[in-house]
């Protein structure tokens, strides 16, 4: 059987400039504890037999998915598009937004529409991908939206539309 598997599909390239920012500094705090990983795997090394110690493995192991990660956010980060200005139309959604949105049982949540490189599984953030903030997407006040995930539809009315006050880098 192959390990072979199609890549997965690139999310859109804007991020907002919180996002952009938390990414520089999660880049320059992996630098940081690079340094510091190669600091203890020469210690393990310089212990003797690599083949059974395992501080050695352990930071072989933590060096590489450093390196993975550092390789992922130089490569992304320059193809990055920081939106940090709000749309003139205020009052339709757009990329940033925060969303007030209330369902059929009347229950409200909010959700912010970022890029898929600042998600971070909590904070109501959603992505411009995902099949909510498509629905979403240029929606004004008062619209009901039909959101059709792997759940089956749900229906949500839109009560608030809002946008952080945003500077530029």
């Amino acid at each position: 059987m192959s390990r072979w598997r199609p890549p997965a599909a690139q999310s859109s390239p804007y991020i907002t400039v919180d996002g952009y920012h938390r990414l520089e500094a999660e880049l320059k705090g992996l630098w940081v504890r690079r340094a510091d990983t190669v600091k203890h795997l020469a210690a393990a090394a310089a212990e003797g037999d690599r083949s059974e110690n395992a501080e050695y493995i352990y930071r072989k192991k933590e060096l590489r998915e450093i390196d993975r990660r550092l390789g992922y956010l130089q490569r992304r980060m320059p193809k990055l598009t920081v939106v940090a200005e709000t749309p003139a139309a205020a009052d339709r959604i757009y990329f940033g937004a925060w969303v007030e949105l209330a369902d059929a049982a009347g229950q409200s949540i909010t959700h912010r529409i970022v890029g898929g490189d600042e998600l971070d599984g909590g904070d109501g953030y959603v992505s411009v991908d995902a099949p909510l903030a498509r629905a979403l997407l240029k929606r004004t006040f008062d619209d009901t939206v039909t959101v059709r995930t792997t759940r089956g539809e749900t229906h949500y009315t839109i009560i608030d539309i809002r946008y952080a006050d945003q500077t530029k880098i």
